[in-house]
């Protein structure tokens, strides 16, 4: 199960007031843009990317988040996953999580693919034990070869992609979180890849996905959210939410 309430984040902005950066910052994060302080002296500039987000997602449900471009839909996905705090409210999470969203965090430029393995699935929760045992079934999906053993700074994006998404898509979590997946490789390796993320979304108990592939949503999700300027203004199913979202009405009544 996953429990938010009352989620709220808050990104401060002492001494920026321009309209162009305040432009910039909601093209970028989202949410809405304001000022607070009593005095012309103390006033800061803030970007509010998530405001009371109130959610509940239990066994066995796969939930779709719908949004424009800057509703807030990824940061959402990085505070439920740990990788943004929220500055309001709480989260219970009973489960392990696993994310497809920013999916070469904790990965070293510096050190050889091998070792960003092991870096990737301790900073994922793993233990070493695990880390260390999932090595050879990683490096053969990858399909890095003797390119494992070099600086991943010397990898080409899409090798490094691969390698990512190898580490990131090796154990099955209680709670997956999908945002739009990078190809990663040539053909052969996205279909691997595809079914890879297939069989994620069929084991998984809880599935929470963000696409504008809204055909990928309807598909996959048995219940979805709109999300609008870092709020959740619609919650029900993937039919009327996405109906919702392209602006046709759907009758009070029909929603749930």
């Amino acid at each position: 199960m996953l429990i938010l309430e009352n989620i709220g984040l808050r990104y401060p902005l002492p001494g920026q007031s321009s309209h162009s950066l305040q432009a910039t910052l909601y093209q970028k994060v989202g949410g809405t843009i304001g000022l607070t302080g009593k005095a012309s002296s103390q006033l800061v500039t803030y970007v509010e990317a998530l405001k009371d987000i109130n959610l509940t997602v239990t066994d066995g449900q796969r939930l779709g988040i719908i949004g424009h471009n800057g509703a807030g839909k990824t940061t959402l996905m990085r505070v439920i996953t740990g990788v943004y705090p929220p500055t309001s409210g709480k989260i219970h999470a009973h489960g392990k999580i696993s994310a497809l969203t920013d999916f070469t965090l904790g990965m070293d430029q510096e050190q050889s693919g091998l070792k960003n393995i092991v870096f990737r699935l301790v900073f994922m929760g793993f233990t070493f034990k695990q880390a260390k045992q999932a090595v050879d079934e990683i490096v053969e999906f990858s399909e890095l070869g003797e390119f494992i053993h070099l600086p991943v700074r010397t990898y080409s994006t899409g090798m490094f992609l691969r390698l990512a998404f190898a580490i990131s898509t090796h154990f099955t979590p209680d709670i997956l979180v999908l945002d739009e997946v990078i190809g990663a490789g040539d053909a052969a390796f996205q279909a691997k890849a595809q079914k890879r993320v297939r069989d994620l979304l069929d084991k998984s108990r809880i599935v929470i996905m963000s696409s504008h592939d809204l055909a990928a949503i309807k598909a996959f999700c048995s219940t979805a959210i709109v999300m609008k300027s870092g709020q959740i203004i619609a919650q029900g199913t993937p039919e009327n939410m996405i109906q919702d979202y392209l602006g046709v009405q759907v009758p009070t009544n029909e929603r749930h």
